[in-house]
């Protein structure tokens, strides 16, 4: 019997930033075969928006953390 050869696949991402920086590579790849028009614009936002959830990623995960100046948590009931 002759077994079947499979070849290997890529590696997934795991992390959530691995996911974001694989996306982000594979709309760049995709964007630059498109001419002007409007689906480049959408992937090209789409981009943007993957750019700004890494960097509020990597804030929300700093040790340093810190709440905004004027937060004020809001009064408990009762």
């Amino acid at each position: 019997m002759h077994e079947v050869y499979h070849p290997r696949r890529r590696s997934i991402p795991h992390t959530f930033e691995d996911r974001i920086e694989a996306e982000k590579t594979r709309l760049e790849t995709q964007v630059a075969r498109l001419r002007d028009g409007p689906k480049k614009d959408e992937l090209l936002r789409n981009i943007r928006q993957l750019e700004t959830a890494a960097r509020l990623n990597e804030w929300l995960s700093s040790p340093g953390l810190q709440p905004p100046k004027n937060f004020k948590p809001d009064p408990s009931p009762g």
